[in-house]
């Protein structure tokens, strides 16, 4: 890249992909924007954005980061018909944010080393609503120096980007955040129907919860949904389970002991056999107050989630 403000490219506009390219566009950056399906990146060209065809469009771009769903949607775009990699040219760096396997992850950064271009593992934690908030967190890992050269861009992102190390450490930290969250979020629904099933009510026992030395920016933007019963997803207990069994399998080849991470595996497994697989994993609340012997009704309160403050580079719902 040169001295002056690289020119940035954007794979994957999905839920999350977008409001993350809208922030580079209010951060004021040169932004260009494929997505498979046209129409649902063709809103930000109204920020600035230029919509390319195909991904090979986006070669000559400085930096050009990724974000899709899988690890055949990454191999697509990077080397499938008129993938990233297929041309002539390619970026300086190529900034990965799509939720594949540690292996895929590893593929992608030898194909994009054979093609002169650096590779970065980034996968984020937070949704939508936390992107708004400007609350979303990065782990990052791949070659320092390119790295340091995209560390502004990311810092756009959120609040928080962790350099992680060489390789594909920042997928292991990513699956190791996912492997708690699960257990927290076991954790806290167990707790949340005892406290119900002894006559405290959801919203008051959150209340205390959250402010208390316990409560976390989790527990308060999930209370929402355990008071009022409201699972709109933004990360489901489908892929909860995949992300808890990848950290059990990284637990077995590194020796590490995780009988509680075993456990959460367990419970929500039974939840996604009991149909519990497109809603919200705060659904698991649901599991849990069925296995109490009773069923939960919705309380109709309003509830802060501690989600309310903006940054300025906050996106409209894509």
């Amino acid at each position: 890249m040169g001295n002056g403000a690289p020119t940035v490219g954007w794979i994957g506009t999905g839920r999350m992909g977008y409001q993350l390219a809208l922030r580079l566009l209010r951060a004021g950056n040169d932004v260009a924007v494929y997505n498979r399906t046209k129409a649902k990146a063709e809103p930000l060209a109204a920020s600035g954005a230029k919509i390319v065809d195909r991904p090979v469009d986006l070669a000559d771009r400085d930096v050009v980061f990724i974000m899709v769903a899988a690890d055949r949607d990454l191999e697509a775009v990077l080397t499938g018909d008129g993938g990233l990699l297929t041309g002539t040219q390619a970026p300086d760096i190529i900034v990965d944010s799509s939720t594949v396997s540690p292996q895929v992850s590893a593929e992608a950064r030898a194909v994009a080393a054979g093609a002169g271009a650096g590779f970065l593992a980034a996968p984020v934690s937070g949704n939508p609503k936390v992107i708004a908030a400007g609350k979303l967190t990065v782990a990052v890992s791949g070659p320092k120096e390119a790295f340091d050269a995209v560390a502004p861009l990311l810092a756009t992102f959120g609040r928080g980007v962790t350099y992680c190390g060489e390789g594909e450490t920042a997928r292991l930290v990513k699956i190791a955040h996912n492997v708690f969250l699960g257990v927290v979020i076991q954790a806290l629904t167990e707790i949340t129907v005892l406290a119900e099933r002894g006559g405290v009510s959801r919203a008051a026992f959150l209340r205390f919860l959250n402010d208390s030395v316990l409560g976390s920016e989790f527990s308060r933007y999930k209370s929402p949904a355990l008071v009022n019963l409201d699972f709109h997803p933004s990360f489901t207990t489908v892929l909860l389970r995949k992300d808890l069994q990848l950290g059990l399998a990284a637990g077995r080849e590194l020796g590490v002991p995780m009988p509680l991470a075993a456990t959460a595996d367990m419970l929500i497994a039974q939840a996604v056999g009991a149909g519990y697989t497109g809603d919200d994993f705060a659904t698991l609340i649901l599991e849990q107050a069925r296995r109490s012997g009773y069923a939960l009704e919705a309380e109709n309160v309003e509830v802060d989630d501690g989600l309310a403050t903006d940054d300025g580079l906050a996106a409209e719902e894509a």
